[in-house]
C-alpha cells in the first residue's frame, strides 16, 4: 500500500484540535467578537464582553482565529491574553497581568494601585483576555467584581474579555454588575454544535486529505449524530475520529503484514 501510512498521518493531523483557517459555523459569533473589538479596542472605548458555551463550542478558536487576523488592527493596543487553569489561585490574575504590563512585582494594595494607574493612564488600550474565567470565582467574587469593574474606572484604557462554560456566570457572580447596565458586560452565548455543523467540521477537516476518504461518510455521520445528542463538543468529534483513524490504520497495517509474498508457498 504505498503512500497509505501518509494517508493516515494527514488525516490525524488535520482531526487536531487546531485553530483552523475557517471556522464552520460560527460567522455570526466571530462577527460579534470582530465588531466588539472594533468599536471599542479600536475605537478607544473601554468595555467588556462575556463569552459563555460548552467545552468544544469554539469559544477559544474564534478569538483565537480573530486575533491572529486582526493583528495589524490591533498593533496599537497592547494585548495580554492569560489561561485562567494556569493561575494557582483567582488572586493570581492580578500578578499575572502586572508582569505582562511590565509592571514590577507588588503585593496587596500597592500592587492593585499600581495596576489600575497603569490601566487609567494616557497610552495604549490594554485587551485583556482572560480563557477559562470560571476559574476566578471566589469568596465573595471580589476577583471577577475587581476585572469587570476595571473598564468603568475613570480613563480606563481596558477592554476586558472573559471566556467560561457557564451561561449563568454574570447572573450568579456578577449581580451587582448587572445593577448599573451602563456598565454591565456585553454578552455572548456559543451554542453547542448541531449534527449537521459537527458532519460539516469533520467533512471539511478530512477533506483536506487527498485520495480515497480515510473514513466513509457515514461514519462521520454516525460520530456526529453520537456526539451532538450528548455535547456538540467538536473537539470531542475530533477526537473519536481521530481514535477511529488510529484503528483503520493498524488494521490495514496488519493485513499487509499478513499478506503473503508473492511466489511464496
Amino acid at each position: 500500500l504505498p503512500g497509505a501510512g501518509t494517508c493516515y498521518q494527514q488525516a490525524k493531523r488535520v482531526l487536531h484540535a487546531a485553530v483552523p483557517d475557517r471556522l464552520h459555523a460560527r460567522e455570526r459569533e466571530m462577527g460579534v467578537i470582530r465588531q466588539f473589538l472594533r468599536e471599542y479596542v479600536c475605537g478607544r472605548r473601554p468595555g467588556s464582553l462575556y463569552v459563555s458555551g460548552a467545552p468544544g463550542t469554539g469559544k477559544t478558536a474564534c478569538l483565537s482565529r480573530i486575533l491572529l487576523d486582526c493583528k495589524d488592527e490591533l498593533a496599537g493596543s497592547k494585548t495580554i491574553v492569560l489561561n485562567c487553569m494556569s493561575l494557582s489561585s483567582p488572586q493570581g490574575v492580578f500578578p499575572a497581568v502586572a508582569q505582562q504590563l511590565g509592571l514590577p512585582a507588588a503585593d496587596g494594595r500597592e500592587g492593585m494601585r499600581r495596576l489600575e494607574e497603569r490601566l487609567t493612564a494616557k497610552g495604549p488600550m490594554v485587551l485583556l483576555v482572560l480563557d477559562e474565567l470560571d476559574q476566578l470565582e471566589s469568596k465573595g467574587q471580589d476577583v471577577l467584581y475587581t476585572l469587570f469593574e476595571w473598564p468603568r474606572l475613570p480613563g480606563s484604557k481596558l477592554v476586558l474579555v472573559g471566556l467560561a462554560n457557564a451561561l449563568d456566570l454574570t447572573d450568579r457572580s456578577l449581580a451587582r454588575l448587572g445593577a448599573r447596565t451602563a456598565g454591565s458586560p456585553r454578552l455572548l452565548h456559543f451554542p453547542p454544535y448541531t449534527r449537521e455543523q459537527l458532519t460539516a467540521i469533520l467533512q471539511e477537516r478530512l477533506g483536506q486529505v487527498a485520495g480515497d476518504p480515510v473514513l466513509d461518510d457515514a461514519a462521520l455521520q454516525f460520530c456526529a449524530r453520537k456526539v451532538s445528542a450528548v455535547s456538540g463538543d467538536a473537539r470531542k468529534a475530533l477526537d473519536v475520529c481521530r481514535r477511529a483513524v488510529e484503528v483503520v490504520e493498524l488494521e490495514v497495517r496488519s493485513q499487509t503484514l499478513l499478506k503473503p509474498l508473492p511466489g511464496g508457498e
